[in-house]
This record gives C-alpha cells, structure tokens and sequence, in this order.
C-alpha cells in the first residue's frame, strides 16, 4: 500500500487482500514480504484505531448519566 488508509475498514479490506494473496503458493517470496511488512504496518494502524475507539466508548449507568466505558465493568 503506498499511502495510508483513510478509515478503519479500507486497511481491514486491503489486511484481507493481502492475507489471500500471500495464501497463494505462487507468490514469489520478494512479493510476500513485502505483502508481510504492508501487513504489519495496517495491523498496527487498525490496533490503534480499536484502542482510540475504545477511549471514546460510553456506557450509561443505572442513573442514566454518561460516564466513560471500563472493561473491567460489568
């Protein structure tokens, strides 16, 4: 990928792109590592999309307030 993703979900799809292309047996090992290092590269930036869209979560509480989103909490 030679820029970066705009949204969470065009680097799942291109993650998807890649996980298939590097399934193929003919794939010339050059051309898988670099599909490996692209790889890790979207992997990170969706990471850190899930860990910010975490932050944001909310839940409400039994008093209807918003209060910040703990996954410990049940």
């Amino acid at each position: 990928m030679k820029k970066a993703p705009k949204t969470f979900e065009e680097a799942l799809k291109r993650l998807e792109a890649l996980t298939e292309s590097m399934q193929n047996a003919d794939l010339p090992l050059e051309d898988a590592l670099a599909a490996y290092q692209e790889g890790s590269t979207l992997l990170k930036y969706c990471r850190d999309k899930l860990a910010e869209a975490e932050q944001k979560l909310h839940i409400l509480d039994s008093d209807g307030l918003i209060k910040e989103f703990a996954p410990d909490e049940q």
